[in-house]
């Protein structure tokens, strides 16, 4: 664990501050209903602004938060050190920002369509998590990723499938997941790295 806090320092804090903080809200309801974004509540009270950073190191349920995690993982840490290889140092910071830039942009969408909804409530990281999957890609689109950890699929045709999912999925989708966020995320990680890293275009079409 010290290797992985050397070296990637921003990952390591995320995923044990996410990890401590999901599971100790699960058995604390008042703090778990605290931390929720509520678009509601945000609208009408602009000091509940601080739910859209805590909304994100909570978690629905164990497999919320496993899934998230194992999917940050695999590629957070690897996108740090990525970071850090084009950067110097500064990429630590880079990667910070990619990540809690990526949260806030996020989650703008759901508290603009959801601000008149008393009934609404979002949480997860798979808004900044997205955003740290799609950053990825963008370095190596021709990795192969596994599906629900068993079909292959190269990462640049993942990415396309993903779009049109939550593109679909925000429109039909009764399951009460919040697919914009996951778009949004998404979206918001390919543009945070093409304005961090200009030539990251012409290396993405290159691996073609």
């Amino acid at each position: 664990m010290l290797q992985y806090l050397y070296a990637t320092p921003v990952a390591s804090i995320i995923f044990v501050l996410t990890i401590v903080t999901s599971v100790y809200a699960f058995s604390n309801p008042q703090i778990y209903g605290n931390m929720m974004l509520h678009p509601y509540s945000i609208h009408r009270n602009k000091s509940k602004w601080y739910t859209v950073f805590t909304s994100g190191i909570i978690h629905a349920d164990w497999m919320h938060l496993i899934f998230n995690m194992v999917t940050f993982f695999y590629f957070g840490f690897s996108l740090e050190s990525i970071f850090v290889q084009a950067n110097g140092p500064l990429g630590h910071l880079y990667f910070a920002m990619l990540y809690i830039v990526s949260l806030v942009l996020s989650d703008i969408p759901t508290i603009i369509q959801q601000k008149n909804n008393p009934g609404y409530y979002s949480l997860g990281a798979s808004g900044a998590i997205s955003a740290v999957l799609f950053s990825f890609i963008l370095f190596y689109p021709k990795a192969e990723l596994r599906i629900f950890f068993a079909i292959p699929m190269p990462a640049y045709l993942f990415a396309v499938l993903y779009i049109g999912y939550c593109i679909w999925a925000s429109k039909n989708s009764q399951d009460r997941i919040n697919h914009d966020a996951h778009l949004f995320g998404a979206l918001s990680g390919l543009l945070i790295t093409i304005v961090l890293h200009h030539w990251i275009i012409g290396h993405f079409i290159g691996q073609f």
